[in-house]
């Protein structure tokens, strides 16, 4: 293993992770559609590791540390860019040695806000503490052990006052390693775009909000209100009902994430990747998938599991008119036609574009310490 010799720089006093200015509309649910829950509610902050200060700071390093992939050239922010909304822009992010990852790399933000806990496309890790410790050990991603990832962290003398003032001492171990990552991870919350500056100013998300455009509310209504059988029907206009495409369903509440794993219709046929259904072998989770926060998904630039559509006009285009009928295809997609016209998919888009946290991005408690 090579390594360089680079410092972290941090502030003297660490910077608030634990205590977010989180607002008000995170922990109310004014809708009540599907289940839908407070933001607040689906949390899956473990009791016996809350977000602190300390260490949030730690997991910081530890994600931006080159030094503890194999070779010294990848870490975890290697493929989780903090411009690209903690994503990547490659369809499939490359490891230490130039092997390609097997789907693409899914966003962090808002990871904190998924009731069932469950982390990487086919959930195959029960926990958030029990997935920030798989990339390290993956052979094409560090291609590291979890001996050899300890005595990376050992031997880097910076780090024993980190893991000191985070846990009380020291001692450097997996568990520790596991639990700092995961604290920086879940602080990555998005509450400070153009859609959270409007809904502070109404008492629900489906009326108007006085700080967006005619085509942003457009777009925000065509995605909280429900389809109509056989189709859109026509855009209408704000405040009469407008004919919705249901895109609530699956990117629920103010974090706009799924409460489960779902099929969107990508392909008729999932046996090439089953999904969740690889873990479970439950022919019901068969070609699902964890559905991430949209929360920033304007600057994510790739999306779905394996990277196929490169821009979200690609993307509206396949829920458009391109679901395939899959088995277990989820909610309006196995009971309605959406057919989007060429304006409502420039609404639906100026909508997702007020998701943009550019504030987050650049937040500097979120940026590399190395550098």
């Amino acid at each position: 293993m090579s390594g360089n010799t680079r410092t972290p720089h941090l502030p003297e006093e660490p910077y608030d992770y634990a205590d977010p200015n989180l607002p008000a509309h995170f922990s109310v649910e004014t809708m009540g559609l599907m289940g839908q829950q407070a933001t607040l509610d689906t949390d899956n902050t473990p009791a016996d590791n809350p977000v602190t200060d300390v260490g949030a700071t730690l997991g910081r390093v530890l994600f931006y540390d080159t030094n503890l992939s194999q070779n010294g050239v990848i870490a975890c922010a290697s493929c989780h860019k903090a411009e690209l909304g903690f994503s990547d822009d490659a369809v499939l992010s490359e490891g230490f040695d130039g092997g390609h990852t097997g789907r693409h790399a899914m966003s962090l933000t808002n990871a904190r806000f998924y009731g069932p806990g469950r982390f990487f496309w086919d959930q195959r890790a029960e926990t958030l503490e029990a997935q920030v410790l798989q990339p390290f050990q993956d052979p094409v991603e560090m291609g590291m052990t979890l001996d050899t990832l300890i005595e990376a962290v050992a031997t880097q003398t910076f780090y024993a006052p980190l893991f000191d003032a985070a846990f009380g001492d020291s001692d450097i171990t997996s568990e520790r390693i596991s639990r700092a990552l995961a604290q920086f991870v879940r602080s990555m919350v998005s509450y400070r775009s153009k859609y959270d500056e409007g809904r502070a100013l109404v008492a629900s998300r489906s009326d108007d909000f006085p700080n967006f455009t005619d085509e942003e509310n457009l777009g925000k209504a065509l995605f909280v209100n429900p389809p109509t059988m056989g189709g859109m029907g026509g855009m209408g206009g704000m405040g009469d009902g407008t004919t919705g495409a249901g895109c609530f369903a699956c990117h629920q509440g103010e974090a706009m994430i799924a409460a489960a794993a779902n099929n969107n219709g990508l392909d008729a046929d999932s046996s090439a990747d089953p999904g969740y259904g690889e873990v479970t072998g439950d022919s019901g989770d068969m070609g699902t998938f964890k559905v991430p926060s949209l929360r920033n998904v304007a600057v994510r630039a790739i999306f779905m599991h394996d990277g196929r559509f490169a821009s979200l006009s690609e993307v509206l285009d396949h829920y458009s008119d391109s679901v395939q009928p899959h088995p277990n295809l989820g909610m309006p997609l196995n009971m309605h036609d959406i057919d989007l016209s060429s304006d409502e998919k420039a609404a639906l888009i100026a909508f997702l574009e007020t998701l943009t946290d550019d504030e987050m991005m650049a937040d500097p408690k979120f940026s590399d310490p190395f550098e």
